[in-house]
């Protein structure tokens, strides 16, 4: 049976949700064959966020409710992929994965919350596997930029030098934008799960939480400012580490260690050199705006300029064991939170259903799951830039 939709945006009328839709519509028209719709929880508001994208009067809408059980059995049954922009997805997601993982329906979503995705693999990997359901979480800022450019750096060290790197720094030379206050969410949601569990807690410092049955070795801690040594520049904690480094032992986890059983990775943000580096520096490590009551809340985002002023530039630096070195840079042409990340989940989805249907069912990150195929279309399409610096 040939479904309505290759893609529903599960969240359509939240902030991130609308963005997805506005660059569904530039760059995913009517003539472009993907079949997507508009889903939310309320159908008004639906038709009120359509019209006030101008978006054409036919454009689909889907009632989807992630808490009642039959309308999520009438989503799987109507598209191929679930796009959702829902978080914080431990306390709204977890429905949704459990009936994609059922349905083999795919999914792809914005979460940076470990300690759930944990939760999501050891309860579903096993029956995603079994129903063809590809999910793959942290399809944003977090962690796409990353776990592509150490996947880069990787490809670039064993074509050159015929082995991996066994020491890759993640450095975020330049940012400018701001957080979403999804990601604000999440962090606090996250805080009072670990509260209650510590199970959670021990998930959240574990480097290798995402690779069930692997530990490898000590992973820098990247908490406090210092002196990087391959670069000569003062680097400060870089807030989405604690995310990032854990889906990028998840890859080289899922592609049987291509990095080596010995990788090592961590990611700081560059203040610069002397007494000014350590300064910003430490104002950069004492900053915990993220987590306060007066940063981001959902719902919330920056005016069109900001996100079309933003970017960032990461650096990552890769040496093996005999001295060899390649550095490889990933850059965004919008801001972090919000431009580039509507972007970004928007081309993973139509990556993973038209340029990467070889990918089996399973609980993926983007690596893995899509690989040169989807750096090749965040080129393309999305404003990312990935380069060899020599």
């Amino acid at each position: 049976m040939t479904k309505p939709f290759d893609l529903v945006v599960h969240g359509a009328t939240g902030f991130t949700g609308r963005l997805v839709v506005e660059y569904l519509l530039q760059r995913y028209g009517a003539d472009s064959g993907l079949r997507w719709a508009m889903g939310g929880r309320n159908a008004e508001k639906l038709a009120a966020v359509r019209d006030a994208l101008g978006a054409p009067a036919d454009t689909p809408l889907v009632v989807t409710d992630a808490n009642d059980p039959s309308s999520l059995q009438a989503l799987m049954e109507q598209t191929r992929l679930v796009l959702t922009t829902v978080g914080p997805y431990q306390l709204y997601g977890s429905a949704l994965v459990a009936a994609c993982a059922g349905a083999g329906v795919d999914y792809v979503d914005l979460c940076g919350e470990p300690a759930w995705m944990r939760q999501m693999i050891d309860a579903h990997e096993t029956q995603a596997r079994a129903s063809g359901a590809r999910i793959v979480f942290s399809c944003g800022f977090d962690s796409i930029p990353f776990d592509l450019g150490v996947f880069m750096l990787q490809r670039e060290m064993k074509a050159r030098f015929g082995r991996p790197a066994s020491r890759v720094r993640g450095r975020v030379r330049k940012m400018k934008g701001t957080f979403s206050g999804g990601t604000a969410a999440s962090l606090k949601a996250t805080m009072a799960a670990a509260a209650r569990d510590p199970g959670v807690l021990d998930l959240l410092r574990n480097p290798f939480s995402l690779t069930p049955g692997f530990e490898g070795p000590r992973q820098p801690s990247g908490n406090k400012p210092m002196v990087d040594e391959a670069l000569g520049l003062w680097v400060a904690p870089f807030v989405m580490a604690a995310i990032n480094t854990r889906n990028v032992h998840r890859s080289n986890f899922l592609m049987d260690h291509a990095y080596g059983a010995d990788f090592v990775y961590d990611e700081m943000m560059v203040t610069g050199a002397g007494d000014k580096g350590e300064a910003l520096a430490q104002a950069v490590a004492a900053d915990k705006s993220l987590g306060s009551d007066d940063g981001p809340r959902p719902g919330e985002g920056p005016s069109r300029e900001e996100r079309e002023s933003g970017f960032y530039d990461v650096l990552f630096l890769g040496t093996d064991a005999a001295g060899h070195s390649l550095r490889v840079g990933v850059t965004g042409d919008r801001d972090p939170g919000y431009g580039s990340t509507s972007k970004m989940i928007t081309e993973a989805a139509v990556c993973l259903l038209q340029d990467a249907r070889d990918t089996p069912g399973g609980i993926w990150t983007p690596a893995p799951a899509m690989g040169d195929r989807l750096i090749a279309r965040l080129q393309a399409h999305a404003g990312l830039g990935f380069a060899v610096e020599d």
